[in-house]
């Protein structure tokens, strides 16, 4: 037995060290919370200060528990302490501070931090819950309480509005709006995070850098610029600024669930799942969230990637519960076998929406190809659209352009023209832009950057090297996009008309005289089709535009000829090949 426990003794050792750190102790005080063992989360609570005494969150989260245990006097003892000596600009601290007096029955100083507060804070969080406690005040103190100037409500009503425009996916707009904001008030750190965000979903990344790093610049410690700046670094493939960033917010654990959520839908972008997934169980323990179906939805994509299979099921089959009418829970229900075989790999992103690919294999599937109304309205949609405009390849720019035809509001007319003035992007892709702004109504002039030359493209004109546009050209013109309309997609339609413009081109200044436009209108839907490999004839077209197969075909002809359309078809139609994948 002795030589036994010799062996033991002197064998390797399997005790593994605990690295005791603030985020250690906070991290078991947030399950002591969870368990409602205020004393235990207390305790720990307090050796996260002692860990991190300069981390003004250690302390606030210190105050906040004392305050859940009616210790309100050493709250407010703590909350001055971080107004004074450690962060001056957490205005928060004024309102739980009135709170505190509120409970201990000291209105009128209740009254005094709360007006504090008001005059103080720029964003309005607790905004609402401050006019309640107004109401309270105005009850125990009778008579009106003072009258504080609201420093939030100044923009608050402008940056509510700028955040609507942001969740309905109007970015140019919510830009503009932004960005007079900042300007006007360049302390406003929510206004400038949202300019960022803004920036970020148009493609316009460098510009959302800067504006995180003004947040940042005054104030270090911003969660959400923060949050912003790790995505931004990850889209980047900056690894060697990411790191020590990811690093810093694996060891953040925010209190409030405004904070709680921005923190772990951040870290499931930035794959770090096991993080998110903690985060949103927490968040899933609060009781108000748990009508939220997005909420399990996010649930279960961190779950998933942890290989968590039966929890992300779980999951997935509440969010479908609480949203019967969505597609989403059932798609990744559907997906999950193959995922748990290996044989699709787990989603990557968080967002409450179906991928990208999906949604587009929806809407070529959708009755001739028109966007269904709920994908023109959806945000992550006209963002993933704007996106791709900047950042897809050719095929995908190809088929947003269309997309974006469809949707046809004011903020796809200013993307389209920025599109135009792109020096990298291809002529053939600008043309279809142009094509798209003439199709949705815009006629007036557009200034583009056409074979690598600025240039500007004449109200009603397409771009051509023809000095005059005659009545009849446009007359044929319209005549066939008029009757191809609802069978012919965007690209189709564009080639139709650069077809034309091309055999105009070629004979140009001898071009024929031009009675009827109608076999002229037949025979380039003819070319066109034949071109995109649909199925037509000649007796088909001349019977739909009231011509003579004979006069069609003559005109066919002419133009095959002319054009040289079965020798130079890539050259003059550079994305056809592409298109049908070739």
């Amino acid at each position: 037995m002795k030589e036994k426990k010799r062996l033991a003794a002197g064998g390797p050792s399997k005790v593994i060290p605990i690295q005791l750190d603030a985020t250690f102790f906070f991290e078991r005080a947030v399950r002591s919370l969870d368990r409602f063992h205020y004393d235990k989360a207390l305790k720990y609570f307090r050796r996260a200060v002692e860990y991190e005494p300069d981390n003004p969150v250690n302390h606030c989260n210190m105050a906040g528990i004392l305050s859940e245990m009616g210790q309100y006097e050493e709250s407010n003892q703590i909350l001055t302490h971080i107004l004074t000596e450690l962060e001056p600009s957490m205005t928060e601290c004024h309102f739980y501070m009135a709170n505190n007096y509120a409970n201990m029955e000291q209105y009128e100083s209740a009254e005094d931090a709360l007006v504090k507060y008001l005059e103080e804070d720029e964003e309005g969080q607790f905004l609402d819950e401050s006019e309640e406690m107004m109401e309270l005040l105005l009850y125990e103190l009778e008579r009106p309480p003072r009258q504080a100037v609201i420093k939030s409500r100044e923009s608050l009503q402008e940056h509510d509005e700028a955040r609507k425009l942001l969740e309905e996916g109007k970015f140019v707009e919510a830009v503009r709006m932004l960005e007079k904001m900042v300007k006007k008030r360049p302390d406003f750190l929510a206004a400038r995070n949202n300019l960022a965000l803004a920036y970020y979903y148009m493609g316009m990344f460098d510009k959302g850098m800067a504006a995180t790093h003004d947040v940042l610049q005054i104030e270090p410690g911003n969660l959400h610029a923060l949050c912003n700046l790790a995505i931004f670094h990850q889209h980047a493939e900056q690894q060697e600024e990411l790191a020590p960033l990811v690093e810093q917010l694996r060891k953040t654990f925010p209190f409030h669930q405004e904070h709680v959520f921005k923190l772990a839908t951040t870290m499931g972008i930035l794959g770090e799942h096991e993080a998110a997934f903690r985060h949103f169980q927490r968040l899933l323990k609060d009781i108000q969230l748990q009508q939220d179906p997005c909420l399990y939805h996010y649930g279960a994509v961190a779950a998933v990637n942890l290989k968590r299979y039966d929890e992300a099921e779980r999951l997935w089959r509440q969010a479908a519960k609480l949203d019967p009418e969505s597609r989403i829970p059932r798609y990744y229900l559907d997906q999950l076998p193959s995922i748990r075989r290996g044989e699709e790999p787990s989603p990557s992103s968080y967002h409450y929406h179906l991928p990208f690919e999906e949604q587009f294999r929806l809407w070529e599937k959708s009755t001739a190809g028109n966007l269904p109304d709920h994908l023109k309205r959806d945000p992550l949609v006209r963002s993933s659209f704007f996106w791709a405009l900047r950042h897809g390849d050719r095929h995908t720019k190809l088929q947003v352009i269309q997309a974006l035809g469809m949707i046809a509001d004011n903020e796809v007319k200013d993307a389209l023209r920025e599109f135009l003035m792109e020096p990298d992007e291809e002529d053939y892709l600008k043309r279809i832009a142009i094509f798209v702004l003439r199709t949705i109504g815009v006629h007036e002039a557009l200034d583009a950057i056409l074979e690598g030359e600025s240039t500007t493209v004449d109200a009603n004109r397409m771009p051509s090297r023809l000095p005059v546009w005659m009545p009849k050209w446009q007359e044929v013109l319209e005549t066939a996009l008029t009757r191809m309309n609802k069978q012919y997609d965007m690209i189709q339609q564009h080639d139709l008309l650069t077809l034309w413009v091309e055999f105009l081109s070629r004979l140009y200044p001898e071009v024929p005289k031009i009675n009827r436009v109608e076999p002229w209108a037949a025979a380039l839907e003819y070319l066109t089709a034949k071109m995109h490999r649909r199925t037509i004839s000649y007796h088909e077209v001349s019977e739909r535009y009231g011509t003579s197969i004979s006069t069609v075909s003559k005109y066919a002809r002419w133009i095959d000829e002319t054009c040289e359309i079965k020798k130079k078809m890539q050259s003059i139609f550079p994305a056809f090949d592409e298109l049908k994948g070739k």
